[in-house]
């Protein structure tokens, strides 16, 4: 697979981008802490019947650092200004976890910009405090740093025993290494994206939605249990349930994701 790569400049610094595949577009948007090289299995998968970019958030990846707490709308900012530069008028978005929040904020900010949305283990809970319970247990020493507060590199069986829900089922080495260098990327940033998740109307941002929607859920993800409140909130909705599926799914499960993908953008 061919991989272009690029900054665009952005009132939040030059943002950083994967891009592959030729036709309609699809923008890709990456879980907390970690970068659009965990899409490249994804890309990959759907590079063939589509135009992919992903796109690093300020702070991750190879984007330039940002000092303050940005928001998802901040986010989304950075998404119009890739795709305008890339002349994506209008596109898909798809994304997990936190990519999930991100793909349902462009989606409300920008309706004209985009045609259909694709959520992966969407952070949903009806306690609104349950995001922020989340980031204060991954602080408690599920994401372990140095005294500087640096991010300390962790191990397979380190999340296995200690993080499993924010683990794929089988993860690899590769998978560990690219989630490692990730950390390393975002450095003492790290919290940004997630604080920005909590900080996000994640329950009026599912109701507004006007696209027509797919929500693909692991069956052990840690949110699963709130499926019915999804699905509740969203007017245009079409869910499914992967079978051992946990987290990291759009690695993991990539093309069983890109060929739910494909179908339900093709309809």
């Amino acid at each position: 697979m061919d991989i272009e790569r690029g900054l665009v400049r952005t009132e939040l610094g030059h943002i950083h981008y994967r891009a592959a595949g030729a036709g309609s577009p699809v923008m890709l948007f990456h879980i907390n802490q970690q970068s659009s090289a965990l899409m490249l299995e994804l890309m990959q998968a759907l590079a063939s019947d589509f135009r992919v970019v992903a796109m690093d958030y300020p702070s991750h990846g190879d984007s330039d650092p940002i000092a303050w707490q940005p928001a998802f709308a901040d986010y989304v900012r950075c998404a119009i200004a890739v795709m305008d530069a890339l002349g994506i008028d209008r596109t898909a978005v798809l994304g997990e976890a936190v990519g999930a929040g991100v793909s349902v904020a462009i989606a409300n900010c920008c309706p004209q910009r985009v045609d259909r949305v694709v959520l992966v283990n969407c952070p949903f809970s009806p306690d609104r405090t349950r995001t922020a319970t989340h980031v204060r247990e991954l602080q408690s020493g599920l994401r372990p740093e140095d005294a500087s507060g640096f991010p300390l590199t962790r191990t397979i069986q380190f999340m296995l025993e200690k993080d499993p829900g924010h683990a794929p089922m089988q993860p690899s080495q590769s998978w560990m290494d690219r989630i490692n260098t990730a950390q390393m990327e975002v450095g003492r940033h790290r919290w940004q994206a997630v604080t920005a998740l909590a900080n996000f109307d994640m329950e009026g941002g599912l109701r507004a939605l006007a696209q027509p929607t797919l929500l693909l859920v692991g069956e052990h993800f840690y949110y699963a249990r709130f499926l019915d409140e999804v699905i509740a909130r969203v007017k245009d909705l079409q869910c499914d349930v992967l079978a051992g599926g946990r987290f990291c799914m759009t690695w993991e499960r990539a093309d069983e994701i890109a060929a739910k993908a494909a179908a339900f953008l093709r309809r």
